[in-house]
């Protein structure tokens, strides 16, 4: 027990202390998109789920893999904040309030968003292109998923999480939550697992982008590599 808390606190202590930090500093007030999103998310569920309100949110924020990609890509940012109907409304709540809320405060609203969005996007897109491979290939989906509904914040939460565990370095986080989607994978293979497949993809490609950005801001544009220290502005 000591050595997994040990092991926790060497993870997440330091994020701990900011994420504390700034919400007893500035309270509610360090989380206002997070907390716009619960609020979006709870109308969209609340709308939904009224006779009146289904189709409404269905044309603005649903994706289907039949759809043209053009009417898919402009609803895809919505889609983020529509929760799925077959699952529990508290469950994204919860979700988006806890990991969409540590990211706001330790990368600020507009990269958090931007990440949502891109693993999103790359699980939208994932879902078309494993559709055409057809269920033959390892990647591949059946022509049946086309017409499932791909809603809700699980693919952008999961891959904010993985984006804030390379960011701090809590690697034993971030390999224990990519083998369960592993694991949520073997045993359900479904579009959804695909699509959590897809995003943890997306992320290691984000990650790597911004580890080549930061090591050439480092280098100061030259003598990397070659011993030679870099050039000081």
């Amino acid at each position: 027990m000591r050595t997994l808390a040990r092991r926790a606190r060497a993870e997440w202590g330091p994020l701990f202390a900011l994420v504390r930090g700034a919400l007893s500093t500035r309270g509610p007030g360090a989380v206002p998109m997070t907390l716009s999103a619960v609020c979006l998310t709870s109308v969209l569920q609340f709308t939904q789920n009224q006779s009146w309100g289904f189709g409404f949110v269905q044309s603005i924020g649903s994706v289907r893999a039949e759809e043209p990609l053009r009417l898919a890509l402009l609803r895809t940012p919505l889609s983020l904040f529509v929760p799925a109907l077959d699952l529990p409304v508290w469950g994204a709540l919860l979700q988006i309030l806890f990991v969409f809320g540590i990211a706001e405060i330790c990368l600020g609203w507009w990269r958090t968003l931007v990440i949502a969005y891109a693993v999103t996007l790359a699980g939208t897109l994932y879902a078309r292109a494993a559709i055409d491979m057809g269920p033959g290939h390892p990647l591949g989906l059946p022509a049946t998923d086309s017409v499932v509904v791909d809603t809700g914040p699980s693919a952008a939460v999961i891959g904010l999480a993985l984006f804030l565990c390379w960011r701090h370095r809590a690697y034993l986080t971030s390999g224990v939550l990519t083998s369960a989607m592993a694991v949520e994978l073997m045993v359900k293979e479904n579009l959804a697992g695909k699509e959590h497949i897809a995003a943890i993809a997306a992320v290691v490609m984000l990650c790597g982008l911004s580890e080549l950005r930061q090591g050439r801001r480092s280098c100061g544009g030259l003598g990397c590599g070659s011993g030679l220290p870099p050039i000081q502005s």
